[in-house]
């Protein structure tokens, strides 16, 4: 069998003269395997403004763009973070990604509604919220096995269909969408075999961060796993090839993973990051990807900014935040600039106490 790489008749030469030629060879054969990432680009936060607060809870946020007109979701609650049957989803519609307008709430009967995400699919907004069952009341204790993934639809931004109950998603919690193809892809947390389990600790080591599809985006089915144990909230994106990359946080405030798969994405790649993510975002920016979240590192929880660079993050920016927090959306203005929503309890009202609201910043790359 031939030689992958021709070598030259000084192969035949003394030993040490041999060796360095190898070691030649073996450099520049190799080289585009080792090659260091070029650096990211610097990026400047431009102005950061709240975007929405009605007294209260507002959290859980996410952002697109659609039929000419920036879309903004969040969960609203005058209860509180907790779960809540009185939370409700609210979407509002911009023009310019200042001026908002409400064009769509909805909520469940007897379920909290939270982490609202977008997706647009076969020329449809589609809008899923993740829902635990309640009852009429507030729970002190609640199972992951009633879960029960909704949506809300619309071909033109302006009329909603919704509720809708999704197929295949009873015992999941129905988190970020992307799509491929002729297909949509869920994050979707369960429990392993939907274990009966007592406490947070026994749960979070069973909880399955699961990959479930879909042809039409109402009615799941499983397609693999994100993460296999202390699964939880995971944002991933496509490859033109199919292969998908991942950040996911991990349960029982463990450091978030990078995760790596290609179709028929039984078989994947997880590797450790240097620190826990809460609500991870991530996203394509140019040849870029942007990874956002809850940090906490030596000090309150804030909501970062970050590259991620041969699976390492480098820091951009920690926005005006504090807290209850994080949980940010992403959409391109245009190469340079982009808007990123996040929630956060930073600021206080006239009396002293603290709001949690919705925020917008915009972002240019220097």
């Amino acid at each position: 069998m031939p030689h992958p790489f021709p070598l030259p008749d000084t192969f035949a030469r003394p030993p040490v003269l041999r060796c360095l030629l190898l070691l030649v060879v073996a450099t520049f054969a190799f080289r585009p395997l080792c090659a260091r990432a070029a650096d990211p680009p610097k990026v400047r936060v431009v102005e950061v403004r709240r975007a929405f607060h009605n007294g209260e809870h507002n959290a859980f946020t996410d952002l697109c763009r659609f039929a000419g007109r920036y879309y903004l979701t969040f969960r609203t609650c005058p209860d509180g973070h907790m779960v809540h049957p009185t939370s409700a989803i609210l979407v509002l519609a911009s023009d310019d990604g200042r001026r908002w307008e409400q064009v769509f709430r909805f909520h469940v009967p007897l379920r909290d509604t939270r982490d609202p995400h977008f997706l647009i699919f076969r020329d449809q907004l589609f809008v899923y919220t993740g829902t635990w069952y309640c009852g009429e009341s507030s729970p002190k204790s609640y199972d992951m096995n009633e879960l029960l993934g909704y949506a809300a639809v619309t071909h033109d931004g302006r009329r909603w269909t919704g509720p809708i109950m999704l197929e295949g998603t009873y015992g999941h919690y129905v988190w970020r969408a992307a799509s491929h193809g002729n297909k949509a892809y869920l994050c979707a947390r369960r429990k392993r075999q939907f274990a009966h389990t007592s406490n947070r600790q026994q749960r979070d080591r069973l909880v399955e961060s699961a990959m479930l599809e879909s042809d039409d985006g109402l009615v799941w089915r499983f397609a693999g796993l994100f993460q296999e144990q202390y699964g939880d909230e995971t944002a991933f994106l496509f490859e033109p090839d199919g292969s998908v990359l991942a950040v996911a946080r991990s349960g029982g405030g463990r450091n978030a993973q990078v995760c790596r798969s290609r179709p028929p994405y039984k078989v994947w790649q997880r590797r450790d990051l240097d620190r826990y993510i809460g609500g991870p975002l991530l996203a394509r920016w140019g040849d870029n990807f942007l990874v956002g979240g809850r940090k906490v590192v030596d000090g309150p929880a804030v909501t970062a900014l970050y590259w991620l660079v041969d699976n390492r993050l480098q820091e951009i920016a920690e926005l005006p935040s504090g807290g209850d927090c994080s949980y940010p959306g992403f959409v391109l203005r245009d190469p340079k600039h982009a808007l990123v929503s996040y929630y956060s309890s930073h600021e206080r009202d006239a009396q002293g106490r603290p709001i949690t609201a919705i925020y917008l910043a915009e972002l240019a790359i220097e």
